[in-house]
């Protein structure tokens, strides 16, 4: 005998959106409330932050303030000798390694990486000299920066203050040369804006002061 073929099973679903008596039906709402649009974020929406986010996220620095790392120096407990030794140790051995690694890379010698007193009075020195506009970089009109000079200057002098007594006599002397250099250079600057503009000058005293900006 031939087995009859067997039908498909059909689930009949009532789609209808009201009952007999003319009340909605809870599955046709719940059914509309899913397949409704939803209405594209408008521009406030797009701008406004997460909800996860707190409010003041955005107003909070990357990092501490300057004010803040100075306080946490301050308040430091102070290093002992043994940890100042064996930090030095540590930092010289590690410039030692580099060193060997450019001179391996380069070739060449390492030796004028090394800061020595000298470097660093005539790089303050180099610095303050760009600051008061007597010199430039290369293909650069001077510029002058009366208040960056100032510091610079200020910061010579400390080191000729706290220094004295512990340095040989080239460095004394190449220290004192150039902040009695500099301060000479300086005064002309300042004397000059101070008497304001000569008769018939183009460029007056708020020229130098304007290049700070």
């Amino acid at each position: 005998m031939k087995e009859k073929k067997q039908e498909p099973e059909f689930i009949v679903t009532d789609r209808r959106k009201f009952t007999e008596s003319g009340e909605p039906r809870q599955e046709a709402e719940e059914s509309a409330a899913e397949q409704a649009p939803q209405a594209p974020p408008t521009p406030e929406d797009r701008a406004a932050p997460p909800q996860s986010a707190r409010p003041d996220e955005a107003s909070e620095p990357a990092g501490p303030s300057k004010t803040a790392r100075v306080e946490h120096l301050r308040e430091s407990p102070p290093v002992s000798l043994a940890e100042h030794e064996a930090q030095t140790r540590e930092y010289d051995e590690g410039n030692k390694r580099l060193d060997d690694v450019l001179r391996e890379k380069t070739g060449g010698r390492t030796q004028s990486l090394e800061m020595t007193f000298e470097r660093l009075v005539a790089s303050l020195y180099m610095t303050a000299m760009l600051q008061l506009g007597l010199m430039a970089p290369e293909g650069e009109q001077p510029r002058a920066d009366i208040l960056g000079a100032r510091q610079t200057i200020d910061t010579i002098g400390i080191l000729n203050d706290k220094t004295k007594g512990n340095l040989t006599p080239a460095e004394q002397t190449l220290l004192q040369q150039s902040l009695f250099d500099l301060r000479m250079a300086y005064l002309e600057l300042t004397n000059a804006i101070t008497r304001g503009p000569q008769p018939g000058a183009k460029d007056g005293p708020g020229s130098i002061l304007g290049a700070q900006k």
